[in-house]
């Protein structure tokens, strides 16, 4: 018959679960400590680094991405405030809170022609165009940058994909799966027809005309029936060249 283990036996077990408790919280605190000496060498780094490059950082797009990424990884944010080191050192941070200042005016001044959704593409072409005379080159990235930090405005300004396209929303408007798949339909060509959509997408006539008429009463789609066909187009500025009309405005 196999004996039990006497008191002497568990006190010995458990003395020795503790002492690798123990060894497991040091190794934790050891591997911890490492790991933020090694993140403030890294973060040190990158100070020199940044102090420089300082010139490429501000006036280069390219160099500026590859920058705010190797921050991710490290865990700093640049754009946290327009002061501090950052601030000082770079000026991005008020980098960013102009281009953010120059975005918004642009969307409402083509709103009453896009109903608030806009080709992030065409945003960018009427950004640069506004800041032709700076110094600074604008990239796609540095504009979903600053469009990031919008979002603290709350009054829905966002980048959403929509097929291969990106459309930056300024307006709280819901979209919903349907609506979706319409703008990507009109992609093509700037616009759809009713036949179309219920043809392409395999909808009811009730489906189609329904989703039309929400994008219609939100402001994001025109009606054109001037065509000899008869048939009535829905054209989408956000998605067609309409609103590069607007850059002599802008």
């Amino acid at each position: 018959m196999r004996r039990r283990p006497g008191i002497g036996g568990l006190q010995t077990a458990a003395a020795a679960r503790d002492q690798y408790r123990v060894l497991g919280e040091n190794v934790a605190r050891i591997r911890t400590d490492l790991m933020k000496e090694q993140l403030s060498t890294f973060r040190s780094q990158l100070e020199d680094f940044a102090r420089k490059h300082k010139n490429d950082i501000r006036k280069n797009p390219a160099f500026r991405s590859q920058f705010h990424e190797m921050c991710t990884k490290v865990g700093v944010d640049p754009l946290a405030s327009n002061k501090g080191f950052w601030a000082e050192l770079l000026g991005i941070g008020d980098f960013y809170y102009e281009l953010g200042v120059q975005i918004v005016d642009i969307c409402l001044a083509t709103r009453p022609h896009n109903g608030g959704l806009i080709n992030l593409q065409e945003l960018c072409n009427l950004l640069r165009r506004r800041r032709k005379t700076d110094r600074e080159a604008v990239s796609e990235d540095d504009c979903l940058r600053a469009i990031s930090k919008l979002k603290v405005l709350g009054s829905g300004f966002e980048v959403i994909s929509v097929g291969r396209k990106k459309l930056v929303r300024s307006v709280p408007t819901e979209l919903n799966k349907d609506h979706n798949e319409i703008l990507e339909l009109a992609q093509a060509q700037g616009f759809v027809t009713i036949d179309e959509v219920e043809r392409r997408l395999s909808w009811t006539s009730g489906r189609a005309t329904d989703a039309l008429d929400t994008l219609l009463d939100e402001g994001l789609a025109m009606i054109d029936d001037g065509h000899r066909d008869g048939r009535r187009r829905y054209w989408f500025p956000c998605i067609s060249p309409i609103a590069s009309s607007l850059e002599a405005d802008c």
